[in-house]
């Protein structure tokens, strides 16, 4: 849970500009983990999360260490941990993660920058990446395989 977690402050903070802890805090309630300030605090220390200047003058979180092998571990476990099972349909690919866990696995996916992944969308517990072709598909399938150990 604490790897999901994770994965989704980092896309959180990727996508609004959030200011406090307890302003992450309610973003993470709202996507239904249940957090305390506690818990918000080491998850930013383990995160390496800093705060950076907006253009408006405020302030928001950000990742400060790049998205290097330290992050890409955090990544490839999140993906391992949740994955299920994978299959395709031509150039979509859909994938079943553990109950809670396919925007964390979406996360994890998006930031591999695969140059195949057009995008992924996540619902509870299934995920639908838009892959630029079916051969790309079949690249996409096993890369997660082997990164889930299926291979």
């Amino acid at each position: 849970m604490k790897i999901g977690r994770q994965a989704r402050i980092v896309d959180l903070i990727a996508k609004y500009d959030i200011e406090t802890q307890e302003e992450l805090a309610d973003y993470l309630k709202k996507e239904g983990y249940r957090v305390t300030q506690a818990t918000i605090s080491r998850d930013i220390r383990e995160l390496k999360l800093t705060k950076i200047a907006t253009n408006d003058g405020r302030q928001k979180y950000a990742l400060m260490q790049p998205q290097g092998a330290g992050m890409n571990e955090k990544y490839l476990r999140v993906l391992k941990d949740g994955f299920v099972s994978m299959d395709m349909a031509q150039n979509i690919l859909v994938i079943k993660t553990v109950s809670g866990m396919a925007m964390a696995v979406a996360a994890a996916i998006d930031a591999m920058h695969w140059s195949e992944v057009a995008g992924c969308i996540a619902g509870d517990d299934t995920i639908m990446c838009a892959i630029r072709s079916a051969e790309d598909t079949l690249r996409v399938m096993d890369k997660i395989g082997r990164i889930a150990g299926r291979q």
